[in-house]
């Protein structure tokens, strides 16, 4: 059973509404590079900007913690990477040891996988502080899994955006709506692309602060995104949460623990106390008030007033509902999905290495043909490749247009050659998914040169002084990682392996006059290896071919040296 995270409770006018603008006034006064206008307004890059590419958001815009960091700077670590145990500082600002691990390794794991992303450590715990309160204080076992579980609300529409079930309750334990899950807040239909295994334990768990840090990782510097860039690091931290409140929010907690941050043992941090939807965030899962019972006059047991208002804190696990949506309910837009169609897709054929020219473009429809906007697409990668979309993920998640449309992030094509399948499904609805099928050739040369016009000559017995080096292009430009073979050949009409005259050695320094496995490096260049010439003399032919038909003879001459 897991614990709920919390339940939206309806916000007193007036003092709420204060508190409210007062909140907003210091998030933005906290957060770095965010400015206001004449009017008092903030200014427009400070507004929901996500990438028109972004799932929405990763948690689905649940709520979060709204808590700011302390006025008092902390201490700086003695560490330049912070967070040295023993250090001292605000109890708010300490980091519980096992979450402050897991951010530092997802950290160093993308500085490997995704270096142009330059993600620092500190933005992970800025969002896991404002997601989860640092996984409640640090509530995780020594796998660093979540204890209880960390479930957000049930997302029905009823004060929070409405995403109908799309995990079959495998995350949640909800088979009716979703709701976000883990330190880290991830809806399921997001964590289903997007999961990681942080501890390689085998498993992607959005409850483990180590697969969900890595996840949150990858997340934000999936559209290639260069974090040390302003306007990117903003519209990264929009699309996990897409409000102005949440971006100053997590730039407040960025910046604060940049300055330093310490170590607290797991289980003793502080739990933060405001939350966006006006909940009391003091405990990890405010539990909902007892069931009424009704009295055959209609009136409630117990006393009291029957309407919403803050429920005690408590870590008591509550199943997710089991009702079902009244059937009175408007649909959602997914709901009245009826099918999928491809929006005028051409052929897609990309050369290994490059990016394919097409972009694939689905639209969703109902049962009549109408179009369908704000509906989530999924693309799918399937099949033997290594082909990606930009940013380097296997799945891309996008929602639909007013047209109805939903343009699949740039597809870039491996190293893999042969057919594979990007497959397209709407997201929380069972309609059949429409595959578009995809090639990537090999690598080609059309044609080949020697970078020099120098005669290759050797004496009976002994080795070519110039090693052959040619250049290959395509169409005019330079042909890099083209495979090349290079073969002694008896003749120009013949392509046979000579067995007599010029030879290469292979390790082990025996004679080899084919090589096979060649590639051309960069700017389409290739040196062979050292020739070597047995004792008889007269006129040999080399010939070079690569993949796309380029072909080159070269010509080499063993004879006595002039008297």
């Amino acid at each position: 059973m897991a614990a709920q995270f919390g339940r939206r409770v309806v916000k007193g006018a007036a003092t709420t509404a204060v508190a409210a603008l007062a909140v907003a006034a210091l998030s933005a006064s906290q957060a770095p590079g965010v400015t206001d206008t004449p009017q008092g307004r903030q200014s427009a890059d400070s507004q929901p900007s996500p990438d028109a590419n972004a799932d929405g958001s990763a948690t689905g815009n649940s709520p979060y913690y709204t808590d700011l960091p302390p006025l008092n700077s902390p201490t700086p670590s003695p560490s330049a990477g912070g967070g040295t145990p023993g250090a001292t500082g605000d109890a708010a600002a300490g980091i519980p040891a096992t979450v402050l691990d897991a951010y530092k390794k997802a950290e160093t794991s993308l500085g490997q996988s995704k270096p142009g992303c330059k993600l620092p450590w500190q933005l992970l715990a800025a969002i896991g502080k404002v997601e989860s309160g640092q996984a409640r204080g640090g509530k995780v076992d020594a796998n660093g899994t979540a204890t209880p579980a960390i479930l957000g609300p049930v997302l029905d529409g009823n004060g929070f955006a409405r995403i109908t079930d799309t995990d079959g309750g495998a995350y949640d334990g909800d088979t009716t709506h979703d709701r976000a899950v883990g330190p880290m807040q991830f809806i399921p239909s997001t964590w289903a692309w997007a999961g990681r295994d942080g501890n390689d334990d085998g498993k992607k768990d959005p409850n483990n602060i180590y697969d969900a840090a890595l996840a949150a990782g990858h997340y934000l510097c999936r559209f290639d995104w260069d974090l040390s860039d302003r306007a990117d690091l903003r519209r990264a931290i929009l699309s996990y949460n897409n409000s102005t409140e949440y971006l100053n929010t997590v730039l407040s907690w960025l910046e604060y623990y940049r300055k330093g941050t310490h170590e607290v043992p797991d289980g003793t941090g502080t739990l933060p106390s405001s939350r966006s939807d006006g909940g009391n965030g003091s405990s990890s899962s405010p539990t909902p008030t007892s069931p009424r019972t009704t009295t055959p006059s209609g009136r409630p047991q117990g006393g009291g007033s029957t309407s919403p208002s803050p429920t005690p804190p408590s870590d008591t696990p509550t199943p997710p509902p089991t009702t079902t949506p009244p059937a009175s309910s408007k649909p959602t837009p997914t709901e009245t999905v009826d099918h999928l169609e491809d929006a005028g897709t051409a052929k897609l054929t990309a050369t290994a290495g490059d990016t394919f020219g097409e972009r694939i473009a689905t639209r969703a429809e109902t049962k009549a043909g109408k179009t369908v906007g704000k509906v989530r697409v999924r693309f799918t990668i399937v099949g033997d490749t290594d082909a990606a979309f930009t940013g380097g993920e296997s799945v891309a998640t996008v929602v639909t247009n007013s047209a109805g449309v939903a343009t699949a992030p740039a597809l870039k094509a491996g190293e893999k050659t042969g057919g594979f399948t990007v497959r397209a499904t709407v997201v929380g609805r069972a309609v059949s998914g429409l595959d578009y099928a995809a090639t990537v050739t090999a690598r080609q040369a059309d044609a080949l040169a020697r970078t020099t016009d120098t005669a290759l000559t050797c004496v009976p017995g002994g080795e070519f002084a110039d090693q052959v080096e040619v250049k290959a292009t395509y169409k005019g430009a330079a042909a890099d990682r083209v495979a090349a073979t290079a073969t002694l050949i008896k003749a120009a009409d013949d392509a046979t392996e000579n067995d007599k005259g010029p030879y290469f050695k292979d390790a082990d320094g025996k004679t080899v006059r084919t090589l096979a496995g060649l590639k051309t490096g960069a700017n389409g260049l290739l040196k062979l290896p050292r020739l070597y010439a047995d004792d008889t003399a007269g006129t040999y032919l080399l010939r070079i071919t690569t993949t796309g038909g380029a072909t080159l003879t070269v010509e080499l001459k063993v004879a006595a040296a002039a008297s």
